[in-house]
């Protein structure tokens, strides 16, 4: 049984990432959703999850998704969302 729920959390948390894609950069191309479908340990599309979140640009994504479940530091401007807002500069407008 316990099986079965972390099964169905893999797939829920695959079309939550999907989802927050679509919303913060539209068209996902064919070759990442599939990525993300091939993705059957938990932890890693939680932390896809909170990069997807948190990237400012699709392309800073895919290079979080290449690299596997190796990576777990998300720190820095990289994962700055409003840092593709504002053009750079952080909030001190620097």
């Amino acid at each position: 049984m316990f099986l079965f729920e972390d099964e169905a959390n893999i797939v829920d948390d695959r079309e939550d990432l999907l989802a927050i894609l679509k919303m913060r950069f539209g068209d996902i191309p064919p070759k990442i959703v599939e990525a993300i479908y091939d993705i059957n340990a938990y932890e890693t599309l939680e932390r896809l999850i909170l990069v997807a979140s948190n990237v400012p640009s699709l392309k800073i994504f895919i290079e979080e998704l290449e690299e596997g479940e190796g990576s777990f530091r998300i720190l820095g401007d990289r994962f700055n969302p409003i840092e593709a807002q504002h053009g750079g500069g952080g909030m001190s407008g620097e």
